[in-house]
């Protein structure tokens, strides 16, 4: 008799989108406000949130104006000091200056307004270049011409737009000038802050799919900065909400949208426009009622509770924690087994 060989199987390594890029940890942002007669109060833009982004995929960041999404993009990057908190970068913490700098020569950003970021004294060329010239990431002129000149076909602009300035382009190309910019360095991840949200909706499309195209071809990751839901969800793997300075839910992309399990985020997907008809009608808005609270001065408790339909006496006294609900699924509601049971 011949006995059968049992072979162990081999683990298998986990692919590239499942190791965390950067990871955040209890990260807070608090800005001094002057209340007068020599006092101040911290305004909470962002208050105490933890996440991972795994490396190539793209963490889509939603909620309403002045929920301290712009200000999370930028902490991250440290272009404000974070007041609390931790940014690892490929196993590495963030702290020291020197960390900072070099962090900055993997990790850039897109800015919201094509019209505002651009120096208009500047060339195209020059404003592509000046991150290699801060950097010292080339040998000679001719390379630095050379590599402006690559930055630029992979937006999509031509050679002869180099010495062209900024008021010249419509806001389209004006948008593909900072993207290449934000190339410059080689990053492997890029803060994408509201990129088109100031742009026609026609040139909207074509931005998103550039967008697509060159983490596709530079193995890039991205944190999606938006408050246009339809935008985020075409766009990203994986979406976190945020609602006055705290994350309140974080899940695959399609989950998020087909089931969301937080109160506001049920709101917020409801808000979504459906494109056929018959769906349109059937899909309930949801309307949230009640005081929208100031950040200076934040509710205690659950900070949605003063316009949540489901808030409890427990709501309003204690922060629920942000765990785990579902695999994969994170949720700071006391309530969300119940509501979503």
């Amino acid at each position: 008799m011949t006995q059968d060989t049992i072979t162990a199987p081999v683990p298998t390594e986990p692919s590239a989108k499942e190791q965390p890029l950067i990871r955040v940890r209890s990260l807070k942002q608090y800005f001094n406000i002057n209340t007068g007669f020599f006092q101040s109060r911290p305004l909470k833009a962002v208050d105490d949130i933890s996440f991972d982004i795994r490396a190539g995929e793209t963490l889509g960041l939603v909620g309403e104006s002045g929920c301290g999404k712009t200000t999370a993009g930028r902490t991250i990057l440290h272009l404000y000091q974070p007041t609390a908190g931790e940014i690892i970068y490929r196993g590495k913490t963030i702290r020291t200056r020197e960390d900072v700098q070099e962090f900055r020569t993997h990790a850039t950003m897109v800015f919201q307004d094509p019209y505002s970021s651009l120096d208009p004294r500047m060339t195209v060329e020059d404003i592509i270049g000046e991150p290699l010239d801060v950097h010292h990431i080339y040998r000679n002129p001719k390379e630095r011409r050379e590599r402006i000149l690559e930055l630029m076909e992979h937006v999509g602009l031509n050679s002869e737009h180099a010495a062209r300035y900024a008021h010249e382009f419509s806001g389209g190309q004006r948008q593909r000038v900072g993207i290449a910019r934000a190339l410059a360095v080689s990053p492997d991840f890029i803060v994408c802050d509201e990129p088109v949200s100031a742009l026609d909706v026609s040139i909207q499309a074509q931005v998103i799919n550039m967008f697509d195209e060159l983490q596709d071809k530079l193995g890039l990751t991205y944190l999606f900065i938006a408050h246009d839901l339809l935008v985020v969800r075409h766009i990203s793997d994986r979406i976190a909400v945020m609602y006055l300075g705290k994350m309140v839910e974080l899940a695959d992309s399609g989950e998020i949208y087909s089931r969301p399990l937080h109160p506001y985020s049920k709101a917020l997907m409801s808000a979504v426009p459906v494109p056929d008809p018959k769906a349109a009608r059937a899909n309930q808005r949801i309307t949230l009622t009640g005081e929208i609270p100031s950040p200076l001065n934040a509710p205690g408790g659950c900070p949605f509770h003063t316009r949540c339909p489901y808030a409890n006496a427990r709501c309003t006294e204690l922060m629920p924690e942000f765990r785990e609900l579902e695999k994969g699924r994170f949720v700071a509601c006391h309530r969300a087994e119940e509501i979503n049971g």
